[in-house]
């Protein structure tokens, strides 16, 4: 994921389900000229010269639009912030390499994540 050097409580990342990550790779490669780095056969980040993101095949591929992470220096509290504001955490918390996230939807049904780094 991206740095975390003051970013609290901003836009991170954004995350791709994809059925197949060569084929997006190949796609976004050529079309746009987004570089990749590989982290397992299930994950690849992206960068596109401004913007870092990934292509994962950890679950299906989300017909609503790719996950939009936020990160948060101090992810219990902004869990707790999200819950007292009525959101509805979707994932509970989970490590990953690098960090912890929960994922929430908003008033309106949309999912996004936080994370914070490990």
């Amino acid at each position: 994921m991206g740095t975390s050097e003051g970013n609290d409580r901003r836009i991170d990342n954004i995350e791709f389900n994809v059925g197949d990550i060569a084929r997006s790779k190949a796609f976004y490669g050529t079309v746009f000229g987004w570089t990749f780095t590989d982290y397992g056969p299930g994950y690849t980040e992206f960068n596109d010269g401004r913007l870092r993101g990934g292509f994962t095949t950890d679950g299906p591929a989300r017909s609503g639009g790719p996950l939009v992470i936020l990160y948060a220096d101090d992810l219990e509290a902004t869990q707790a912030r999200v819950e007292a504001a009525g959101a509805k955490i979707s994932t509970p918390t989970f490590e990953f390499p690098g960090g912890r996230r929960f994922h929430f939807n908003d008033p309106d049904g949309y999912e996004l994540a936080v994370w914070t780094a490990a």
